[in-house]
């Protein structure tokens, strides 16, 4: 489904010429009819001889309200011009053709209007004027068509000229992520609060949970309407009429969107592409204030310019817009500027990156060498520079980074992956893109649960870890590891405080046999903890102390006055002493001995008591009751009054 605005002048029979289409007169309020003149958005529809409905927006041409009809093309598909051959170009139609080249609306009609007021000598010196006008501009091969609204003379070929238009024009995509901009809100009794939009991106349906943003309102669907038809579906490009439940009408206005819930997020700075239009009266400074429109929003915002000190007319350059309460927009969506006072369209754009994380420095080359290779950039480009913002992300948050459809963000993301400039992590191998059926579509898609980084970020997080993992292997050569938690501790700034790509990078290291795990500590692979010739004598005579006395060795304290607490806790965590109390310690072997041996008495008596215990090993009552407790934490044993049972069977 289509959508056509309208441009021209004030009085050239705009929406006189809608009317003849339609059959519907456009102007719905009563000061509209009254003055004759188009004061705010009108909305009318029509079906091509092909059977396609198509929506009509018609704005108005009066320079007072051209904010008005600013809000009604942002979202249009293709632009009906209107010039009237009594009058010929006038200043609103320059300024509306200069708003729909910022707009890049492609398609277009030009229809000469009120021919049947002029001689057709007359007429010709309309349309030569209009065609230099048109020159360079998106509109430079529009066809030209001569009409009457009144007389209806040259209706049937507009038509005919509109629906070969529309063949060229293509439908919307289905992105799935639905976004309606509101153009009205108002209320019908018995049914409460309704807005009406263009749709794009996606669908809705009856019953669905919809957000209003930016406020974050959330409601439900209770009807659709698409040219006063009452639908179960909206599609995508389709005028869209939404009766909405738990929303009054006073929560509401033109501007905000309707969108699914947790679709999209807000933001406050965007960095865009801008143009300055050739004959605008002032040029663009740093720090300049102006109202910026973009879907059918309309807000100030403040330009921070960036690469340069001014933008003189006719120029470009790259700016940082800053508004004073949070909108919502896409890469690639196109906006207009405006002086607030006096009133004066200036230029505008493209929106290269909704969420910039920061203020740029104004005059970093880096940034505007980005921001270029961004603007002019392939889908490739597109999907690294969506990637490397976002720093760690699913492949969902890329895709709508990147405003790309899925089918082309998938195709990009298994190239980036296949030539290691997309790294996939979460235990995920590059040669297993995990491709799943989305039951809604006949699209593959990665996995949605699957972390993605670019290569040079992976590059550092794999660099810093290895680095503070053998860091620390330097600083205590007789510890096994760095704990897992200080690690991650020093990593906390570069991976931004994310448990789960701490995870990640470390499960991919361990895959990749960078590193190791060992108990609750992170080791470089390979690594072992070597003793000096020195430092082998201290153990040979702790062993030998060990060995003296196997089930009465010496305390903890003993022990490490025998060899140091940097030995002892080597000898710990290379798991050749078990410490099974604050006092007790015993090695290893000896240790699996004791619980065994205590383990085959349980099975032959069913219960042992520490008496029997303390007994069997001819040892004392302290190391007896420390490796009885032992054991019930270990979940060997369990203690019911003076009695062990086994708790598990070996």
């Amino acid at each position: 489904m289509r959508v056509i605005g309208t441009a021209g002048h004030v009085d050239h029979g705009k929406s006189t010429l809608v009317q003849a289409l339609t059959g519907i007169n456009p102007d719905r309020l009563k000061e509209e009819q009254e003055r004759e003149m188009t004061i705010d958005l009108g909305f009318a529809w029509m079906t091509m001889p092909n059977g396609e409905d198509i929506g009509i927006i018609d704005v108005p041409g009066h320079r007072d309200f051209i904010e008005n009809m600013l809000a009604g093309v942002g979202s249009i598909d293709a632009a009906l011009l209107v010039v009237a051959a009594d009058e010929g170009v006038m200043p609103q139609t320059r300024e509306h053709l200069a708003i729909l080249d910022l707009l890049n609306i492609q398609a277009g009609i030009v229809a000469i209007t009120k021919i049947d007021l002029v001689e057709e000598d007359w007429l010709i010196l309309v349309e030569e004027d209009l065609q230099s006008v048109l020159e360079g501009s998106v509109l430079e091969n529009a066809p030209i068509v001569h009409v009457s609204g009144k007389s209806r003379q040259g209706i049937d070929n507009l038509i005919d000229t509109l629906a070969k238009i529309l063949t060229s024009c293509p439908t919307r995509t289905d992105l799935k992520r639905p976004r309606l901009p509101i153009d009205r809100v108002f209320t019908i009794a018995g049914f409460g609060t309704v807005v009406t939009g263009t749709l794009i991106d996606g669908i809705f349906e009856i019953g669905e949970e919809v957000e209003i943003l930016p406020q974050t309102l959330r409601g439900r669907i209770r009807g659709l309407q698409t040219h006063k038809q009452k639908e179960q579906i909206a599609l995508p490009g389709s005028r869209t009429a939404i009766n909405i439940t738990g929303i009054s009408t006073d929560q509401l206005e033109r501007g905000d969107l309707v969108a699914h819930p947790n679709t999209y997020t807000t933001t406050r700075r965007l960095d865009v592409h801008f143009r300055l239009l050739r004959d605008a009266s002032t040029s663009i400074k740093h720090n300049m204030e102006t109202k910026m429109f973009i879907g059918t929003s309309e807000i100030i915002a403040r330009i921070r310019l960036l690469g340069k000190n001014e933008i003189f007319p006719g120029e470009e350059g790259f700016l940082q817009l800053e508004t004073i309460k949070p909108i919502v927009s896409l890469r690639g969506d196109r906006y207009i500027l405006r002086r607030p006072s006096p009133g004066e369209t200036l230029g505008g754009g493209t929106i290269i990156d909704p969420l910039p994380k920061k203020r740029y420095k104004r005059f970093a080359a880096n940034n505007i060498d980005r921001l270029m290779t961004v603007y002019v950039g392939d889908p490739t480009e597109v999907i690294l520079h969506a990637a490397s913002i976002l720093g760690a992300s699913t492949l969902e948050e890329i895709i709508q980074k990147s405003n790309l459809n899925h089918e082309e963000a998938i195709k990009v993301v298994e190239e980036l992956i296949e030539s290691n400039d997309l790294i996939q992590l979460d235990g995920f191998s590059n040669n297993n893109l995990n491709i799943e059926k989305n039951e809604n579509s006949s699209i593959q898609y990665l996995s949605r649960k699957s972390l993605f980084i670019t290569k040079p970020y992976w590059a550092s997080i794999q660099n810093e870890i290895i680095y503070n993992v053998n860091d620390y292997h330097r600083a205590y050569p007789l510890r096994v590891g760095i704990p897992r938690e200080e690690l991650r501790s020093r990593l906390n700034k570069l991976l931004k405080s994310s448990s789960r790509l701490f995870n990640a990078s470390i499960g991919k290291l361990i895959s990749d046999k960078y590193i190791q795990e060992v108990g609750t500590f992170i080791v470089i692979f390979g690594n072992e903890i070597k003793f000096s010739s020195e430092q082998e004598n201290l153990i040979r005579a702790l062993y030998k102390s060990f060995d003296a006395s196997p089930f009465s060795p010496p305390s903890v304290k003993d022990s490490l006055a025998i060899v140091g607490e940097e030995i002892f806790s080597a000898l710990v965590a290379l798991d050749q002493l078990v410490v099974v109390s604050n006092d007790v310690v015993f090695r290893r072997r000896v240790y699996d001995q004791m619980v065994e041996e205590i383990c085959n008495l349980i099975k032959e008596n069913g219960t042992i008591t520490a008496g029997e215990v303390r007994d069997y090993f001819k040892t004392s009552r302290k190391y007896v009751l420390s490796l009885l407790e032992h054991m019930d934490q270990e979940k060997i044993t369990v203690r019911e009054g003076d009695f062990r049972k086994l708790r598990v069977q070996f």
